[in-house]
């Protein structure tokens, strides 16, 4: 299958978040500020790509993350809402790029680009021996 044939540049998604105790670097090392943790937001970052190429995907195929390349920018406390953005910036035969951010309102808190690969489920599992 061919990402090129159904995914397209521009494709985008957005998700917000309300900062919890469980997503600080704090929660995960004792002593550590409880802010935003920075695999948290790559987190995010991944879901959201993913979001905005999940309903042009063929039944039985899914992407997975291969590359993250991400900047932290700024803290986050908790309670704070955090808005993630994704678009689709390039496309090949089986891997897609994004362009990805976060924001506090308008004070950005991270940026970069991500990386998914378009797996078929059935042919991963087999492989895997699942």
């Amino acid at each position: 299958m061919d990402a090129r044939d159904f995914i397209t540049v521009g494709m985008s998604a957005e998700r917000t978040l309300v900062v919890p105790v469980e997503r600080t670097v704090g929660h995960f090392v004792p002593g550590m500020p409880f802010v935003y943790a920075t695999p948290m937001m790559i987190l995010e970052m991944e879901m959201t790509s993913g979001d905005a190429i999940r309903p042009a995907l063929r039944p039985g195929w899914v992407t997975v993350g291969t590359e993250v390349d991400i900047r932290h920018l700024a803290a986050a406390r908790v309670g704070a809402t955090v808005r993630t953005t994704a678009k689709v910036v390039a496309v090949e035969r089986r891997v897609i790029r994004f362009e990805v951010e976060a924001f506090e309102g308008s004070r950005k808190l991270g940026e970069g680009r991500h990386a998914r690969g378009l797996v078929n489920v059935e042919m991963f599992n087999k492989r895997l021996g699942a």
